[in-house]
C-alpha cells in the first residue's frame, strides 16, 4: 500500500464507503433542491412575471437598486478611508515602548472591539440627533459611517499589530544596529513588509465593511443596497425570492472584485519587492553602512 505525505492510502473498503457517502450526499442535496424548487414553485415564486422587471427591464434598477448601490458603496466607501489610517494609528500605537501611548491606545481599541457594530451605529444616530446639527435626511449615513468606523478601526488595528509582531525580530535588530531610529524601523522596515502579509486579513475586513452597511438600513433606515428589496418587492407584487437573489448577485459580484483587485494588488506588491539578483560591490555596501550609521 503506497503511502501520502499527509495521511495513508485508502484501501478497496474505505475507497467504496466514500464513494457510498459521496452518493447519499448527492442524493440528499438533489433530494432538497427539489423540495425548495417545488416549494417556490407552488408560491408562485418562479413566475416569468416576478423575475421579469429585474432581468428584462431597467426601472427596478434605475428606480431601487442602483441608488441603494450607491449608498452602499459611499458608506463603505466613507469607512475605508477613515477606519484604515485608524487602524494602523492604533495598531502601532499598542506596539510603543511608551505606556502612556500604549495602554490609551490598548484601552480604545479593546473597547471598540468588544461592542457590537450595530450598537454603535445607535448610539451614532442617538449622538447626532442630540448633539449636532445633522438633517434627519443625513443622519442615517453619519451614524453607519461613525459605528463601521469605530469597529473596524479596532478590529484592523489587531491586525496590523499582529502583521508587524508576525516579522522577525532580527530585522529590527539589524536595523537598530546600523543606526536607524524606531521610527524609520518602523516606516522603512517593519511596515511594507507587513502590509503586503496583512493584505489578505485587511482585504476580508473591508468585504465585512461593504456587507455590514445592511444593518443600518435594517435598523436606521439607512436607504442601502439591502433595503430597496421591500420596497421593490412590494411595488412589483410581492416578488421576494426574485428581489432577494437580484440583490444577493449584486452583493458577490461587489465582494468578489473587492477581493479581486486586492489579489492583483498582492502579487504585484510581492513581485515589486522580489530580489534583482544584483550583487553590490564592497565599496557600495561600506557606504550604505556608513550613509546608515551617519542617520
Amino acid at each position: 500500500m503506497s503511502a501520502s505525505v499527509l495521511y495513508d492510502a485508502q484501501g478497496p473498503r474505505a475507497k467504496r464507503r466514500n464513494i457510498l457517502y459521496s452518493v447519499v450526499f448527492v442524493l440528499a442535496f438533489a433530494a432538497l433542491a427539489w423540495w425548495v424548487y417545488r416549494g417556490l414553485d407552488d408560491k408562485g415564486q418562479l413566475d416569468w412575471a416576478k423575475w421579469k422587471p429585474l432581468l428584462a427591464g431597467s426601472e427596478s434598477w434605475t428606480t431601487y437598486i442602483l441608488p441603494g448601490l450607491k449608498n452602499t458603496l459611499i458608506a463603505a466607501a466613507l469607512s475605508m478611508v477613515i477606519a484604515l489610517p485608524l487602524g494602523a494609528f492604533f495598531g502601532i500605537a499598542r506596539l510603543s515602548d511608551h505606556t502612556w501611548v500604549r495602554v490609551p491606545a490598548a484601552v480604545v481599541v479593546e473597547f471598540f472591539r468588544a461592542i457590537p457594530v450595530l450598537i454603535l451605529m445607535i448610539f451614532g444616530n442617538a449622538l447626532f440627533a442630540q448633539y449636532t446639527d445633522v438633517g434627519s435626511d443625513d443622519r442615517p449615513l453619519y451614524a453607519v459611517v461613525t459605528g463601521l468606523v469605530l469597529y473596524n478601526a479596532s478590529v484592523l488595528a489587531e491586525i496590523v499589530r499582529a502583521g508587524i509582531l508576525a516579522l522577525p525580530k532580527g530585522q529590527t535588530e539589524a536595523a537598530q544596529a546600523i543606526g536607524l531610529r524606531k521610527t524609520q524601523v518602523m516606516t522603512s522596515i517593519l511596515l511594507p513588509q507587513a502590509v503586503t502579509a496583512m493584505l489578505p486579513a485587511i482585504v476580508s475586513q473591508l468585504v465585512v465593511i461593504v456587507k455590514d452597511t445592511a444593518l443600518g438600513g435594517a435598523i436606521l433606515t439607512f436607504p442601502e443596497l439591502l433595503a430597496s428589496v421591500s420596497p421593490m418587492s412590494s411595488y412589483y407584487g410581492a416578488n421576494t425570492i426574485a428581489s432577494f437573489t437580484v440583490v444577493a448577485v449584486v452583493y458577490v459580484v461587489l465582494n468578489f472584485s473587492l477581493t479581486s483587485f486586492a489579489g492583483w494588488l498582492e502579487r504585484r506588491l510581492r513581485r515589486g519587492k522580489k530580489s534583482t539578483g544584483a550583487v553590490l560591490a564592497p565599496a557600495a555596501v561600506a557606504g550604505a553602512e556608513s550613509a546608515g550609521t551617519a542617520a
